[in-house]
């Protein structure tokens, strides 16, 4: 009797964990198996979107995960609207300056840094494997500034590489510039200024992580006022999901023409 108990708690357990999408209906390779990858790439899913994150701190009212969810999520949704493209897992881990740099975003507990050169060393792994899995269309996506350069010399040094094979790897830009002055002439559109926009974790910043998913968002504290040295370039007060979305909307768009233009043979 209490081994049956033991077995349906176990059960249940599992059921709860379980990913949400069944298997071979998510564009996310981590919630894939081999065969349902192996049989997407067969089917035409020949484009793997890489997005790249970076943990770093988002001001006393965003969490440090900001970059990653919403690499995970916009690529996603990007994927869903190309139709013949998988999303790999995020790279978390990127350059944020030195280790021990007393400036930046170094100088707030919970932000990671690696070299450079590692960053591009798993980028280009990370890029072998998929081309030795079949895919032809390696895209970069970068949810964070200080990288983009990194971004665009893996894919030359890539196509560089396979120069003899049809197998490509494409930075795509649009990605990150849509979230900057292409979002920010929609949030004047709206009324704000560009002392609220900001630069980090102010209003353009905050809205877009509200629309995205705004667990990750302290709505407690969006109705203090920016203090020097928080971490904060700009005013997140007025946020809301509504103004992210427009940044969503444009990033989403602009990503995937972009990507549509890359990948044309």
């Amino acid at each position: 009797m209490k081994l049956s108990l033991i077995a349906l708690v176990l059960v249940s357990s599992l059921s709860l964990t379980a990913p949400a999408a069944a298997a071979g209906e998510s564009v996310f390779i981590e919630e894939l198996t081999w065969t349902d990858v192996r049989d997407a790439v067969a089917a035409g899913r020949t484009t793997i979107i890489v997005p790249v994150g970076g943990t770093e701190q988002g001001g006393p009212h965003m969490a440090l995960g900001k970059h990653n969810v919403r690499a995970h999520v916009l690529a996603g949704r990007i994927a869903a609207e190309l139709g013949n493209a998988l999303v790999a897992p995020v790279v978390a881990y990127v350059p944020e300056g030195p280790v021990d740099a007393t400036s930046g975003h170094m100088k707030f507990p919970g932000t990671i840094t690696v070299p450079p050169d590692a960053f591009r060393a798993v980028l280009e792994g990370a890029a072998r494997s998929f081309r030795r899995a079949g895919f032809r269309d390696v895209v970069l996506i970068g949810d964070h500034g200080g990288y983009q350069s990194d971004l665009a010399a893996v894919a030359a040094r890539l196509n560089r590489e396979w120069a003899s094979t049809p197998v490509r790897a494409h930075f795509i830009a649009e990605y990150y510039r849509a979230g900057v002055e292409p979002y920010a002439q929609a949030l004047r559109g709206k009324g704000l200024t560009d002392a609220q926009i900001g630069l980090h974790a102010g209003a353009a910043d905050t809205s877009l992580m509200l629309a995205v998913d705004p667990r990750l968002v302290r709505a407690d504290r969006l109705a203090a006022a920016p203090v020097a040295g928080d971490g904060t370039s700009g005013d997140a007060r007025p946020s809301t999901a509504v103004l992210g979305q427009l940044g969503v909307d444009l990033i989403v768009l602009r990503s995937v023409n972009a990507i549509r233009r890359a990948v044309v043979r």
